[in-house]
């Protein structure tokens, strides 16, 4: 079992900046790759970032790797995605997510634990 929670949430300007954190415990977390969704209103939830945690191996989209980073602080057991030149159009509920296989992946099905979510809306 992983256990995850998200923070860092709110509301910010348009070509503002946030940092959400997810806080991860349980049994195989160490073994896992932790991924940022998000899911805006109407659409479907989009693959963000992911980071295996062992290995700091990342993947991101190359439409977002310009102004997201994911980051992990292994003392805290915690991982960041760092939001920079935040849009109104990266409005949404920003959910992490853990694949315990630790396969670093854009494949929402493969992630098999979810937090609750943390809202980020970008005001024009």
């Amino acid at each position: 079992q992983v256990q995850l929670v998200e923070s860092g949430g709110g509301l910010v300007q348009a070509g503002g900046s946030l940092r959400l954190s997810c806080a991860a415990s349980g049994r195989t977390f160490s073994n896992s790759a932790i991924g940022w969704f998000r899911q805006a209103p109407g659409k479907e939830r989009e693959f963000v970032s992911t980071i295996n945690w062992s290995t700091g191996k990342t993947y991101s989209p190359a439409s977002l790797k310009g102004r997201f980073a994911i980051s992990r602080d292994n003392a805290k057991n915690t991982v960041y995605l760092q939001m920079n030149s935040l849009k109104p159009e990266d409005t949404a509920v920003y959910y992490c997510a853990a694949d315990s296989s630790g396969l670093v992946t854009d494949i929402r099905t493969r992630y098999d634990y979810w937090g609750q979510g943390t809202q980020v809306t970008v005001s024009s």
